[in-house]
């Protein structure tokens, strides 16, 4: 229900555009998130971002770098990324949980196949 697109290769200091299409239910009162796997590593938390106020929350280390958007009426949710670095590489996911906003992980309900973005030096 969650399909997360706009993944690629860049070089370091560029950008990129995510989005993420939710079909099969509105997601009224869902907060959005983009979460981020590295090979090896753990998911992490990159952005969120609340239904109603807009309200959003950034992982320091992606802060003043991207930022996260929602059109509630096109069902989408888009993560700018700006001045990337070859440790933004990661596949990173799309997820909704009801409710709050929210950086653990295992508090979202759904989860997107995942896109990777791939950032060379």
């Amino acid at each position: 229900q969650l399909q997360a697109s706009g993944g690629g290769l860049v070089q370091a200091g560029g950008s990129l555009r995510l989005s993420c299409a939710a079909s099969g239910s509105t997601f009224s009162n869902y907060a959005l998130g983009w979460f981020r796997q590295a090979p090896g590593k753990v998911r992490e938390f990159v952005a969120t971002v609340d239904w109603s106020r807009g309200s959003t929350w950034y992982a320091d280390s992606v802060k003043g770098r991207f930022t996260i958007a929602r059109d509630n009426a096109k069902n989408t949710v888009y993560l700018q990324m700006n001045s990337l670095t070859p440790e933004d590489t990661a596949v990173y996911y799309c997820s909704a949980k009801f409710g709050a906003i929210s950086s653990i992980t295992t508090s979202y309900d759904y989860w997107g196949q995942g896109t990777l973005v791939t950032v060379s030096s």
